[in-house]
């Protein structure tokens, strides 16, 4: 055996330690948390603090239900349509900031504006302007993730070096070249990182526009458990919610950055 093929194979037996130790300790943090909440399910009524078991048995009656799917398609479809509308126009307004100072000093007091603003406010808006529909929740996860993905490409956009962008004019490219060259590398890991941030949000509000001003979606189901009571099928929801955010994040966010801004680790 060469050099190289020792050098390989210990690289894959130390990766292979470390994501087993990882997993390790993730099951150990599991075990944990199922063992406190059953310990603390003896002490406290089923109707305040169900059990594992309870639960489980309420997320199976759950994956059993003709809706689940409807539901669960009809929260994703809202938060994937307003977070699509937040990333277009706050990438194209954080690009506009960024190239124009005195732009940024004219709105800046209205970035403020919508960072201050909680989302309970929008949703409340959203209700009043759209009434029970659609078009309430895809307000307010925009409204909500549109702030967050615009300050991000901003900050990104007033760190493009000045060098850069004479060099690119000094080879006359045009503005095109010069976005898809000079800003874009430089943007991407600003806009995915706030990109991430504002998906994670747009979900949460969801949830809230949705138990406000929604007839169907997690968020409506909640609520109809909430107000019978029904608290295992309100952690049952939960965990299915938890478990799907999970899903999205292990297995396309975190690959996709990987793949995003794998020139980064060669750098």
């Amino acid at each position: 055996m060469n050099r190289f093929a020792c050098y390989v194979l210990r690289y894959e037996m130390k990766h292979l330690s470390r994501t087993f130790n990882l997993l390790l300790q993730r099951l150990i943090l599991l075990a944990v948390f199922l063992i406190a909440w059953w310990q603390g399910s003896q002490h406290l009524p089923a109707f305040v603090l169900p059990g594992p078991a309870a639960t489980w048995q309420a997320l199976l009656v759950l994956w059993q239900s003709e809706s689940l799917l409807h539901d669960i398609g009809a929260t994703f479809s809202r938060v994937v349509s307003g977070f699509v509308l937040a990333a277009l126009v706050g990438t194209l307004f954080g690009l506009a900031l960024g190239a124009s100072q005195r732009v940024a000093l004219f709105f800046e007091p209205l970035l403020a504006v919508f960072n201050t603003v909680s989302s309970a406010i929008w949703a409340i808006f959203a209700i009043i302007w759209f009434g029970i529909s659609d078009a309430t929740t895809i307000f307010v996860v925009f409204m909500t993730a549109m702030p967050l993905i615009l300050t991000n490409v901003w900050q990104g956009a007033q760190n493009v070096d000045a060098q850069y962008v004479e060099l690119a004019r000094s080879f006359r490219m045009n503005r095109w070249q010069t976005l898809r060259k000079i800003y874009l590398p430089t943007i991407l890991p600003y806009f995915f990182s706030g990109a991430r941030l504002a998906f994670g949000f747009g979900w949460r509000v969801s949830l809230v526009a949705e138990t406000l001003g929604s007839s169907d979606g997690i968020g409506y189901r909640l609520r109809q458990a909430g107000d019978l009571v029904q608290t295992s099928q309100v952690f049952a929801w939960t965990l299915l919610l938890v478990s799907l955010m999970l899903l999205l994040e292990g297995g396309l966010l975190k690959p996709l950055e990987r793949r995003l801004f794998r020139w980064k680790k060669r750098a």
